[in-house]
């Protein structure tokens, strides 16, 4: 936690000396000059004697990162790799083979799934939106709501931490914790134990439409959850408290969502190995 004020103290120290040096010199843009700084460097342009470079590389580096910040925000985690469909236990609905390379079908109304190793709480999902499915089931609140997402420290159908992108009746990227202490099946925590986490920041989503390609990816590290869209930071926050009070792996959920999917998930834990969760499927496993 030092290191990472002590690096705050420093980005902001640069910045303002960039500010400082870039206000003395007429205001110009800070992309503007980072450019002629660029175009300095790879010979392009000949070195203006009133520009100090000493002060302006650091400007040049501050102008990069900002400019490149959301392109390359979704990438800072650590590598995935597609799961194999064989990893996949299946506790509600069906995953089927699309024919795609690495693509699993989602045609049921209801969908619940998790990867059966144990593995750091990073998800991605690749896919596509097909529309709605045929049939259309209500949640158990009685809602009908057409979404997919991700799980996290899903310990059972009881205690887990969910990223859920809405599709309709309102397009909107919602983060929820399911926490049932003592309780591990339908039967004890029914759908009982939600609650919506408030974001620390959050941007809308896109509105899904069928046929579009889209990513969704979920990452916790501790209490603080980072989720992705379209590999756009759209929700940032903590799951602290209740996200906390349990564990297990990650996976995936639909609702009334038809999809192609390809998930990726990060290596298995090689302390967690000999741990793997046994495939639990059933009523007893309904969220």
């Amino acid at each position: 936690m030092t290191q990472i004020m002590l690096k705050r103290k420093n980005a902001q120290a640069m910045h303002n000396q960039c500010s400082a040096e870039l206000d003395a010199r007429s205001k110009p843009t800070l992309a503007s000059r980072s450019t002629e700084l660029l175009l300095i460097l790879f010979g392009h342009r000949q070195h203006d004697s009133r520009i100090h470079l000493r002060t302006f590389y650091p400007c040049v580096l501050v102008g990069l990162v900002a400019w490149c910040h959301h392109s390359i925000a979704a990438s800072r985690g650590m590598a995935l790799a597609p799961v194999a469909r064989s990893l996949l236990c299946v506790t509600e609905g069906a995953i089927e083979e699309s024919g795609a390379e690495r693509r699993w079908s989602v045609s049921a109304s209801k969908m619940r799934a998790y990867i059966n190793i144990i593995t750091a709480p990073v998800v991605e999902a690749r896919f596509r939106y097909l529309g709605p499915t045929a049939n259309e089931v209500p949640l158990g609140s009685g809602a009908l709501r057409r979404q997919f997402g991700l799980k996290l420290r899903a310990q059972d159908a009881c205690n887990l931490v969910y990223a859920m992108w809405r599709i309709e009746p309102e397009s909107k990227l919602v983060v929820s914790v399911k926490s049932n202490p003592g309780q591990h099946t339908s039967a004890q925590c029914g759908n009982r134990g939600y609650r919506n986490i408030k974001p620390r920041r959050s941007v809308p989503v896109p509105a899904l439409s069928p046929g579009g390609e889209h990513t969704l990816r979920a990452e916790l590290n501790g209490a603080q959850m980072r989720v992705f869209a379209d590999n756009e930071l759209v929700w940032d926050g903590s799951v602290a408290p209740d996200g906390l009070g349990f564990d297990g792996p990650v996976g995936i959920r639909s609702d009334n969502a038809h999809l192609e999917i390809e998930l990726l998930a990060a290596p298995a834990l090689k302390a967690a190995a000999e741990q793997a969760p046994m495939c639990r499927a059933g009523a007893e496993e309904a969220e």
